[in-house]
């Protein structure tokens, strides 16, 4: 079971390093609130195997509150682009 949980540590990492580059790099609004919203899910997918590993639900409210930024996120970006697209034609 050791060796699974370094995998998917490992695997976890990577996959959020790759997102903060792109979140980085960019080159569009598009593209960083697409690579924040894998981040977001790479962090409840973190903390649900956490909890899943360690038998326990004591991070599930933390897990909520996760959720809720990345859809109000999701929403609120959408909006601003939408707007700035209408702005600009």
């Amino acid at each position: 079971m050791t060796w699974l949980l370094i995998a998917s540590y490992v695997a976890f990492g990577a996959a959020a390093l790759l997102t903060v580059w792109r979140i980085i790099v960019g080159p569009s609004i598009l593209d960083r609130a697409v690579a924040s919203d894998v981040l977001l899910t790479l962090v409840m997918c973190v903390l649900g195997a956490e909890m899943a590993i360690n038998h326990h639900t004591r991070t599930l409210p933390l897990l909520l509150i996760v959720a809720a930024v990345g859809v109000f996120g999701s929403i609120s970006i959408a909006r601003f682009v939408a707007r700035r697209d209408r702005e600009g034609s």
